[in-house]
């Protein structure tokens, strides 16, 4: 993308859309909505664009996860385990950093740029852009998948919106 060059939006999807019930279940993950809404919400939006995955290679799509809570419901499991004198799983080592769901979605889609979680203080997709276009400036990808999520208070359902950015191209 040429520095002056603002990204085009590719493709966007939402979760839940008309129809939806809750996301499908991630293997690896437990407890929370958090990593299937991530994975669900990536995997329509890339569907949409590229039909199937993995994309080839030299692809160069970052991930940006941005969400303000993160993973509540996983946290809150976490803390009710230690307080109860309890012993975690070791699921919760793994998926207790939003890395490793979007590293999940990087993985599936053969998505070959750099991956970065932020939590929000301000406007969470002008932020997540933000990040995006610093990404393309620097020449660390030539497109970004911007995942935007967070949990209901109850932890078991959410919102996510996944937006590519990218240049478009004649095909």
């Amino acid at each position: 993308m040429t520095p002056s060059a603002r990204p085009a939006v590719l493709a966007e999807a939402r979760w839940p859309e008309d129809g939806d019930a809750a996301a499908p279940a991630l293997p690896g993950f437990v407890h929370s909505a958090f990593a299937p809404l991530v994975a669900a919400v990536a995997e329509r939006c890339l569907t949409r664009r590229y039909g199937g995955g993995p994309l080839p290679a030299g692809n160069r799509t970052a991930v940006v996860l941005v969400s303000a809570g993160g993973d509540t419901a996983g946290a809150a499991h976490v803390r009710a385990t230690v307080a109860a004198g309890g012993r975690v799983g070791p699921l919760f080592f793994f998926q207790s950093v939003p890395n490793s769901v979007a590293g999940h979605v990087a993985a599936r889609w053969g998505l070959d740029g750099p991956v970065v979680c932020l939590s929000p203080t301000g406007d969470p997709r002008a932020q997540g852009e933000a990040e995006a276009d610093l990404l393309y400036h620097d020449g660390d990808a030539a497109q970004a998948l911007l995942i935007l999520i967070e949990l209901a208070p109850d932890g078991t359902s959410g919102e996510a919106r996944a937006v590519l950015l990218g240049e478009e191209t004649r095909q």
